[in-house]
């Protein structure tokens, strides 16, 4: 069943232009362990799903990538700079690059000290840290086309609509009910588990 998911998702991506896009631009600039995740993955298969434009409701590209050579911001400013110089608008507005290795430097003061947040060992590390199993969704276009996925709670909560918390976050952290309501006002078809 998850081969299959796993194929759905990758027709799905494909299908999607903007996603495709900077999946492209991103892989020809070679970042370390990077990936795109979050909404730019997760929308499409809903907009699928539920007939709308896979292009609806993202309203930007997470774009990941881990080098803990030099985690200061002078560095990841560097790498912003130069993706979004790789970028036309109105995409280069819609892209958000961040370094997986210096999340751990800010996180707690920007959302809240509820719940650690430890240094990331690698980009996908960051897929369980999101609040739904449903976001928990990253790819990676390789040199040969290719499609890396990774979904460390499967594909079948994105696939049947269904936002579950994610079992490893506290309880209650991170914004639970405004993520759902936010999600659930623009997918009303998907459903929301306490």
């Amino acid at each position: 069943m998850t081969n299959t998911l796993e194929t759905r998702l990758i027709e799905i991506v494909r299908a999607t232009p903007t996603t495709w896009a900077v999946l492209e631009t991103v892989r020809d600039l070679d970042l370390p362990d990077w990936m795109i995740f979050s909404g730019a993955v997760y929308q499409p298969v809903w907009n699928h799903l539920t007939g709308r434009d896979l292009t609806y409701g993202i309203k930007d590209y997470d774009v990941a990538y881990h080098d803990d050579s030099d985690t200061s911001y002078e560095a990841e400013d560097v790498v912003i700079q130069r993706v979004a110089a790789a970028f036309e608008p109105p995409l280069r507005d819609l892209v958000e690059v961040r370094n997986q290795a210096r999340v751990h430097l800010w996180f707690e003061k920007k959302f809240g000290a509820d719940e650690p947040y430890p240094p990331l060992e690698d980009s996908a590390a960051a897929l369980k840290r999101f609040v739904a199993t449903a976001f928990c969704v990253g790819v990676r276009l390789e040199k040969d086309d290719s499609l890396n996925v990774w979904a460390p709670f499967g594909l079948e909560d994105l696939f049947d609509l269904r936002l579950r918390p994610n079992p490893l976050r506290v309880k209650g952290a991170g914004g639970w009910a405004r993520t759902t309501g936010s999600a659930k006002a623009r997918w009303p078809e998907i459903s929301i588990e306490p």
